[in-house]
């Protein structure tokens, strides 16, 4: 038996499994197809961009590692993604920073335009994927000091505010040309070290700069805005502007979609049970899906409890209308396209099982509040035969079954990864 009998074969009894829970599978895989994650070009080469690939990192972001294969240049950065993506099942879109840019000659921040994203829209365009943005305020000498939007200098301020209301208008070409709406996200670095003396004023000019930024009206069939919040970074330890509180009011009060970023919370907070909240007061939701490690730092997404309890909250609360699903880690310390595929992968595998859960059933059993029915459907969920599922999926996706895309990776780091220069 070949391993695409044995596949199928293992789906033909999954199925019946699932079928005699009352889930059809099919509908499960088909609705799965839809769900677009959103891929982070960031992850490809360290989070240098092409505007200056040798500057140094600024605002609280640091890059471990140095393996082999980073992409140097545009082109090599779009073939890793394109094998990438070629390994993960489903539609994908892409998230670009600014910083992305392609321009024969030196471009200020405050003067992109969607001329320099051309290339990016073509190729989105040939591989049918839409694009989403996001302004770069950090790793520039007006943010040296870790202030941006928030800044006391009006003049920096206003560099700032010209930067991301340029980026607005290339946010919504990529909508207008691709016909998705492209979500740009505004996450500034502003914070101090040590406790400040003054909390209020830098809120207030925050406030004020992103007011002045998304003051012209962009239509949502093209373009929207978000707001990320922070608890903490390098270099703003005791301090952050944009803080939770700050960002989710100003989503509420403006009308505009907030950003959960899955690290950018306490060590006992987790964004899986903020949806529900958050939801309630804004229309729509940015998700960043990272993994911190005790701290933001940005690890590849694992297949763990909280991936899956985000998941299960987008199935379960049938909100995935209202979520944008993003991923945001960077690991220099493997191979960069090995980490796309296992983070974006693992996205789905997440989404895959919560379509698999009887959330009908386990609806019903809360509301006669029959709890212990609904605690043992959910733990014998657990173990209902989703992998199955999942590899019958990949095969029929014409994408690596199991782990056979690493093989796949390994002849590319062969090569074409390991001829490149060394960074």
């Amino acid at each position: 038996m070949s391993q695409s009998q044995k596949v199928e074969a293992a789906y033909a009894i999954a199925r019946d499994v699932f079928a005699a829970a009352g889930i059809d599978t099919a509908v499960a895989l088909d609705r799965l197809d839809t769900i677009p994650i959103s891929m982070h070009c960031w992850q490809g080469d360290d989070v240098r961009g092409f505007e200056n690939p040798a500057g140094q990192l600024t605002g609280g972001i640091q890059v471990s590692g140095n393996y082999p294969g980073r992409a140097g240049t545009p082109s090599e950065l779009r073939a890793d993604l394109d094998f990438a993506m070629a390994q993960i099942p489903g539609q994908k879109r892409l998230n670009l920073h600014a910083i992305y840019l392609e321009s024969d000659t030196p471009v200020a921040r405050d003067a992109i335009e969607s001329r320099h994203f051309q290339n990016w829209v073509d190729w989105a365009r040939k591989s049918q994927i839409g694009l989403d943005f996001n302004p770069t305020c950090f790793s520039h000498p007006l943010s040296a000091d870790g202030l941006t939007l928030s800044h006391p200098d009006k003049a920096v301020r206003d560099f700032w505010i010209s930067h991301c209301k340029a980026s607005r208008k290339v946010s919504e070409y990529f909508g207008k040309e691709l016909g998705t709406p492209s979500v740009m996200n505004i996450w500034v670095p502003d914070g101090m070290k040590d406790l400040p003396a003054d909390r209020f004023a830098p809120r207030e000019r925050l406030a004020q700069s992103l007011d002045a930024i998304i003051a012209e009206p962009i239509s949502r069939d093209f373009h929207k805005d978000a707001v990320e919040s922070k608890l903490f970074g390098i270099g703003a330890e005791s301090y952050t502007v944009g803080s939770s509180e700050f960002c989710m009011g100003y989503a509420t009060s403006r009308n505009i979609l907030l950003c959960l970023d899955a690290g950018h919370f306490h060590p006992t907070e987790v964004v899986s049970d903020k949806l529900s909240s958050v939801l309630q007061f804004v229309d729509e939701v940015l998700l960043h899906v990272s993994r911190p490690v005790r701290w933001d730092s940005d690890h590849v997404v694992l297949f763990d409890d909280e991936l899956q309890a985000i998941a299960n909250e987008l199935i379960r609360g049938d909100i995935l209308g209202k979520v944008n699903i993003g991923l945001d880690f960077f690991d220099a310390s493997i191979n960069r396209v090995a980490a796309w595929v296992i983070g974006t992968r693992n996205m789905r595998k997440a989404l895959l099982r919560a379509l698999l859960e009887p959330v009908a059933r386990l609806k019903k059993a809360e509301g006669e509040r029959d709890f212990t029915t609904r605690l043992a459907m959910m733990e014998e969920a657990k173990s209902m035969p989703w992998s199955a599922v999942w590899d019958f999926y990949c095969l029929s996706r014409n994408v690596p079954v199991g782990i056979a895309w690493l093989d796949e990776v390994k002849n590319y780091e062969r090569n074409v990864l390991s001829k490149r220069k060394a960074a």
